[in-house]
């Protein structure tokens, strides 16, 4: 009798390449499990025999961060979301992230990978969300896309959650640029409460710094773009760097973490969160920077992670 091979906790592995690169999708939440360049990691994945840890390498829709009590008005109704953050009393990160996604097509450098949400509880209308990978000399670029294929209209944001790494031992190593003129501030829920420049801050970035001891579960906004049309956020050491790029005219927000709330030796060793974000926390009560898709119409936007050393 033949042995059955047990199904790994994060789903079904799908590997591309190109050159030297190596990124692994999988099923469970359509997110990124490990890219790595030869044999050094661009990301602060997670291993085979392990789930996704603080939303390491996931998809976040049709919202990113959190909604305060779960709670939403949206075109007069009254939504209950459930509470997928209790500690803070919070939905958070989106209805994605644990559900079974479906490869949809598959080159040696690039995959596409999507999944249909269906109404449920604070949720009542049909998405259905694509995302693209690709490999090339330029490194990884990442395509989300979101449909509304049902009768009603949707509010919608969009968020991902990698850990950018470099190989180092600890964060308090690295030297972090972030092109940001402002942060947000928070309350205890972690909710934004305002806006504030980072001038004269910890929070200040915009030259590349040390992080050191500075501590960071930060959304910022204000992201200066280059000629291109987008921001980058760059991790480095003397001898490499990792940087997160995003369309600016989409992603208006990028929250930056240092894993200090991380279980025992992993905080502020496991790399850093760099997330790109189509809105803030909140934004399904706030409406700020908000996507409402009307039945039919589409988003689309574009983001990516490039290295070098």
């Amino acid at each position: 009798m033949t042995e059955q091979q047990s199904i790994p906790p994060s789903g079904e592995q799908w590997e591309i390449r190109h050159g030297a690169q190596r990124l692994t999708v999988v099923s469970v939440g359509g997110g990124i499990r490990s890219y790595d360049a030869g044999d050094r990691p661009v990301l602060h994945g997670y291993p085979l025999n392990a789930r996704a840890d603080a939303g390491r390498g996931q998809l976040l829709m049709p919202w990113p961060n959190r909604i305060a009590d779960g709670t939403y008005t949206f075109d007069g109704k009254d939504q209950q979301l459930p509470l997928t953050e209790p500690t803070r009393h919070n939905a958070m990160h989106g209805l994605v992230r644990w559900e079974q996604w479906s490869l949809i097509d598959a080159t040696d450098s690039a995959l596409t990978v999507g999944f249909r949400l269906m109404p449920s509880p604070g949720w009542d209308t049909i998405l259905d969300l694509r995302v693209r990978y690709e490999l090339s000399d330029d490194g990884l670029t990442v395509t989300p896309s979101a449909t509304n294929v049902g009768s009603v209209r949707a509010p919608f944001g969009f968020g991902a959650h990698p850990y950018l790494t470099v190989g180092e031992d600890e964060v308090d190593e690295l030297t972090l640029s972030v092109p940001a003129t402002d942060y947000l501030t928070v309350d205890d829920q972690l909710l934004p409460t305002g806006t504030r420049p980072v001038e004269g801050t910890d929070y200040d970035f915009r030259r590349p710094r040390p992080i050191g001891q500075t501590v960071l579960d930060t959304a910022f906004t204000g992201l200066a773009a280059g000629d291109d049309g987008r921001w980058r956020v760059t991790l480095s050491t003397a001898a490499r760097s990792t940087t997160m790029w995003a369309q600016a005219d989409t992603f208006g927000y990028t929250q930056v973490f240092t894993g200090d709330t991380l279980p025992g030796a992993r905080a502020r060793h496991t790399g850093v969160a760099v997330e790109p974000m189509s809105c803030p926390a909140g934004a399904f009560a706030t409406g700020e920077a908000l996507v409402v898709l009307e039945p039919g119409a589409g988003w689309s936007g574009q983001w990516g992670i490039a290295h070098q050393g």
